[in-house]
């Protein structure tokens, strides 16, 4: 501060000018902050480094400007078309911008800050005050690069962190020519990891460093997309994060003619640049490292681009088994499985393209676009995949696909839709390898204990209820794979068989030729079994024939669609079962959740609030309160968001749960058909905790956070 009252009347007047601003650079940051204004109207101002401003606009492209109108739009859109002037502190005082010159303070090539100097006393800027305003900002650029904690070359970072020594960076320096070479032999020679040199180019180009972490970075989508060999051949990506706001990332971030570029093609306000290794950029763009699998889906998207111009009207639209398309739905595949989808769904729009989205951790994101003239090839091609009628596109059909990825067989649920836009397609990536361990169910004690006494017993049914998707399956596979014992003879029938267990016999349902879940029980009570799973209980034939397996000696598990554990029986009830039957048969109902769990890597605890410890005690209610002990000072769990999590704040999913037992109160209800109201009573007097009270606990476990349980419980 003293140091610029000193140097701004000296700089007024070595230039006879009325007004300065000085705008240094915000570390690791996309704008500039001018910190010592002339006058009192302003003590801060910050500026986006883009076209939107002179000083943006300097600062974007490096160059230093002269201005002798800045209210001549003419004369800025010659500059650039988009170039503002930010008349705004002129019209908050009597002051008024007559000229200016413009310099950007640089240091090793690295953009520093941003010197403007404004209103010459007599006459306009010339060359001469141009020549004079770059010296003063070549020595600016060194004092501002101290201050940033930068260093003068790519890699000197290197040296003060004792990975290598001056004299061998010296000695690399000198024999590669350009980033690309040193990296090579920086990574080959002195084993440096990738994250070091990353840091190292950050701390240099005072911008961020972007591992390559492709489930949390996608291709940013625009109107007018790059060339992908112009990106490719300049080591620029053009991603976005799953915000969607988009980021430039660059090799060589310093690089302002292809900054330029890229910010007049992509055409829009703002941005962030980062800054990663050749080879991180070239991974972001398809090129394959490591068996990355098929071709990149930006190359693919540009491939079917080509094509799409070359379509007239009188043109065929694009033939389902064209080379781009095939590659384009294994791309697909392949992305959603390495993001760890459960669903993807491939969206007609009307005049617009195929949005394709992918539900991840049960949220749906997007991921690309398809024109829309290649809309009908990609269906087909799936179709051709699943066995199904590429003529038909009237009706809905299903069907099931399969791939592989790195050896491993991958089942794929295809459901097509015919839309006023055309035929959409959901396509649900089934769960492959064995069983989850019913350790890892995150069951809460008492439930763990109650599950554990039900299923030892020798007969009787259990139904795991919820929404699709909310992981009824796997909690099955959970518990026959705890009772999975060579004494037990296990069948399943399942549509689709998604897990599979060594030592069950698990058969796959198919109603189109007849093969029903209840034809299957039937067949199975015939073939001596000990315990015995039917998918789902559709219909009131499959119901029938699951309890009266039960009561026949038989232990059986099944499913069912409804929101509760209650709500099952009046449910079930009312399908026409017999009352008595029911509650005799019945062992016990787990109604189920998924919820998002907090990060790992970027969990925080904080003390709970009013209003946090309000909804605590409100939700878990009043006369069960002293069984979660709650301590004097509640602390609270949160994910501040990291690269991990893609700035989410969440990462995977749990499940929270409600489990009913039949006791010999409830069963009594039962017989009375009483209702919902009365049985919810019952089974929490006989130890059941609702769906949201097992989200509380498992917020006070730091599992998860209030959000969540909003959700879950209809409050959000």
């Amino acid at each position: 501060m003293d140091a610029y009252h000193k140097l701004e009347p000296f700089i007024l007047n070595l230039f006879d000018a009325e007004r300065m601003s000085i705008f240094q650079r915000r570390r690791q940051h996309q704008d500039l902050v001018a910190r010592f204004k002339t006058g009192k109207e302003t003590k801060e101002i910050k500026v986006p480094i883009s076209p939107l401003s002179i000083a943006g606009y300097v600062a974007l492209s490096q160059s230093p400007l002269l201005i002798n109108d800045p209210y001549n739009q003419q004369e800025l859109a010659g500059i650039h078309p988009r170039l503002k002037f930010a008349d705004k502190f002129d019209k908050t005082s009597t002051f008024k911008t007559r000229n200016i010159i413009c310099i950007p303070i640089l240091d090793s090539g690295v953009l520093m800050g941003v010197m403007q100097i404004i209103n010459k006393k007599e006459g306009v800027f010339e060359q001469d005050d141009l020549d004079l305003a770059n010296t003063v900002a070549d020595i600016m650029g060194k004092k501002f690069r101290y201050e940033l904690g930068g260093t003068s070359q790519p890699f000197e970072y290197l040296v003060h962190r004792k990975l290598l020594s001056e004299d061998q960076l010296n000695k690399l320096t000198e024999g590669s020519s350009d980033n690309r070479q040193l990296i090579q032999r920086l990574t080959s020679e002195y084993r440096i990891p990738d994250e070091e040199l990353g840091n190292a180019l950050s701390v240099h180009y005072q911008v961020p460093f972007l591992p390559y972490l492709p489930d949390k970075y996608h291709m940013f989508q625009s109107e007018s997309r790059l060339n992908l060999s112009y990106l490719k051949r300049n080591f620029v990506a053009v991603l976005a994060d799953v915000a969607d706001n988009p980021i430039v990332l660059m090799a060589e971030p310093n690089n302002a003619t292809l900054l330029m570029e890229i910010e007049s093609a992509l055409g829009i306000d703002s941005y962030e640049i980062s800054v990663s290794l050749p080879s991180i950029v070239l991974q972001y763009l398809g090129e394959a490292v490591g068996g990355a699998g098929p071709g990149a889906m930006d190359e693919i998207l540009d491939e079917i681009g080509s094509s799409a111009d070359e379509l007239d009207e009188h043109t065929d639209e694009m033939s389902d088994d064209a080379p781009a398309v095939v590659r384009l739905v294994s791309r697909v595949l392949h992305d959603a499985k390495r993001l760890n989808a459960s669903d993807i769904h491939v969206d007609p729009e009307k005049n617009a393209p195929t949005r394709v989205r992918m539900r991840i951790d049960g949220v749906c994101r997007d991921i690309t676009q398809v024109p829309a003239s290649h809309h009908s090839a990609v269906i087909a091609r799936i179709k051709i995949m699943s066995n199904l009628n590429i003529a038909e596109k009237r009706v809905p059909q299903d069907g099931k696909l399969s791939f592989r990825m790195n050896g491993q067989l991958i089942e794929v649920r295809v459901a097509t839709i015919p839309t006023v836009a055309g035929e959409g397609v959901v396509m649900r990536i089934l769960a492959s390898g064995g069983a989850l361990p019913i350790g890892k169910m995150n069951l809460s004690p008492n439930n763990y204990a109650t599950i554990e006494t039900m299923v030892k017993k020798p007969h009787g049914i259990l139904l795991v209820v919820g929404p699709t998707g909310s992981g009824k399956t796997t909690t099955l596979h959970a518990i026959l794979g705890h009772i999975n014992t060579p004494e037990k003879k296990i069948w399943t029938a399942e549509d689709p068989v998604e897990i599979t267990q060594a030592g069950l016999q698990q058969v796959q349902v198919s109603p189109k030729i007849g093969f029903t879940f209840a034809n299957a029980l039937r067949a199975f009570l015939r073939a001596d079994p000990d315990i015995i799973l039917i998918g789902e209980m559709r219909d009131k034939e499959t119901a029938h024939a699951g309890i009266e397996a039960s009561l026949t000696g038989h232990l059986v598990f099944s499913t069912l669609h409804t929101n509760s554990a209650p709500e099952t029986i009046t449910r079930l009830l009312d399908l026409g079962m017999d009352p008595v039957n029911f509650s005799d048969a019945c062992v016990g109902i787990l109604a189920q959740r998924l919820v998002r769990t907090i990060c790992g890597n970027c969990k925080e605890k904080y003390p709970a609030s009013e209003v946090d410890i309000g909804f605590i005690k409100r939700q878990y209610g009043e006369a069960y309160l002293a069984e979660l002990k709650l301590p004097e000072t509640i602390m609270l769990h949160r994910g501040k968001g990291c690269d991990e999590c893609g700035n989410t704040g969440y990462r995977g999913r749990t499940g929270v749960h409600e489990l009913l037992s039949m006791t010999s109160e409830l069963r009594t209800l039962v017989y009375k058909e009483a209702s919902v109201h009365e049985m919810k009573a019952q089974a929490m007097k006989d130890g059941m905790r609702t769906l949201t009270q097992d989200g509380i606990l498992k917020v006070l476990k730091g599992d998860t956070d209030i959000a969540q349980v909003q959700i879950i419980s209809g409050l959000a």
